[in-house]
Formats: structure tokens, C-alpha cells, sequence
């Protein structure tokens, strides 16, 4: 592998993990939240606030992984 490929590679690690953390943490303070409102719903108290973070932790990697890819094309284009 070159420098180039292991830096991209790099790049969608790096954005894929952080839209892991941010995707999981939005996911579970929505529950959190939702849990303690003053109007609690029937949605709210069937969902599974695991899954629902791992909902979000998996839309988050994706998110993550397409702005690097997009990120990298970006540069790729302007270069």
C-alpha cells in the first residue's frame, strides 16, 4: 500500500469513529431523555434504549465514512 491509500485509510477510520462516539451519545441522550419528560409516550417506554443507541452508533459510522470519503474526493478534485 502507498502513503496515499494508508492516509485515506486513516482519514475514514479516524471520521468513522468519531461519528461512532457521536452518533451512540446523540442516540442515548435522546432516550435518556425521552425517559424523563414529563409526558412519558407508549413509543417511549417501548423502546430499547440499547438498541436504540447502536442504531445510532451504526448511522453514525456510516456518516463518518461517507464525509471522509467525500472529504478525500474534495481534495482529490481541488488538487
Amino acid at each position: 500500500m502507498g502513503r496515499k491509500s494508508n492516509r485515506f485509510l486513516i482519514l475514514i477510520a479516524t471520521c468513522s469513529i468519531a461519528g461512532v462516539i457521536l452518533g451512540g451519545t446523540t442516540s442515548w441522550a435522546s432516550s435518556n431523555q425521552c425517559l424523563q419528560a414529563k409526558n412519558v409516550t407508549s413509543e417511549c417506554l417501548t423502546q430499547d434504549p440499547v438498541t436504540e443507541t447502536i442504531e445510532g452508533m451504526s448511522v453514525g459510522l456510516l456518516a463518518g465514512a461517507g464525509a471522509a470519503v467525500g472529504a478525500a474526493w474534495q481534495l482529490r478534485r481541488k488538487n
